[in-house]
């Protein structure tokens, strides 16, 4: 992503290609956290999937955990925006839904990212990547939840944020159009909160 402005074209350019390196070392070190675990995946590793010296690496990243920092930070900014826009919104079972609509396109790419969250359980406890995350999924469940409403109710608004998430880790594989599985990744996500909604 490119930020902020520039005077000249050779300027531009430059930050042009220095955006697209960073996406590039982020998407790369993803694919081979996902496939051989983060623990077992070096700086070295990556910068050789990406056929740079680990110099140039260093430019943007000095360690793995700044990698999958950065990785997280970029999911993360729209779902904060996300959850500020629900705060002031009505709890209304139409603010609901747009939630869980606008998530799951937030989601949409968010594939390999979650299959290694599923597979490196363990390196995230530890980093604080994975606790952050954690609670912004606390966060999320707040919205949707109505206060003191009973546990089925309660229980029925996790699980529609799990769906999500489970969801495009169970049927990553499965036969079908992406697209139409993440809609009815969706549409099982609504039903189970406007059931919870009219619980309350």
């Amino acid at each position: 992503m490119v930020t902020g402005t520039s005077t000249g074209t050779g300027s531009h350019a430059g930050k042009q290609r220095r955006g697209d390196t960073r996406q590039r070392i982020q998407d790369v070190a993803l694919e081979l956290f996902a496939e051989q675990g983060y623990e077992k995946t070096s700086l070295r590793e990556i910068a050789e999937r990406l056929e740079v010296t680990k110099a140039a690496l260093y430019y943007h990243f000095k360690t793995k955990e700044d990698i999958l920092t950065s990785i997280f930070e970029d999911l993360t900014r729209p779902i904060d925006e996300l959850m500020e826009w629900g705060k002031e919104q009505p709890r209304t079972l139409e603010t609901k839904r747009t939630i869980l609509t606008r998530y799951s396109e937030i989601l949409k790419d968010a594939s390999l990212l979650f299959r290694f969250m599923q597979e490196n359980q363990a390196a995230m406890r530890d980093l604080k990547t994975g606790e952050t995350f954690k609670d912004r999924m606390l966060g999320l469940l707040d919205i949707l939840r109505e206060p003191g409403t009973p546990m089925t109710a309660q229980v029925r608004c996790f699980s529609a944020l799990f769906t999500m998430h489970g969801g495009m880790f169970v049927l990553r594989d499965a036969e079908g159009d992406p697209e139409e599985k993440r809609k009815a990744i969706l549409e099982v996500a609504i039903d189970l909160v406007t059931r919870a909604h009219e619980d309350a």
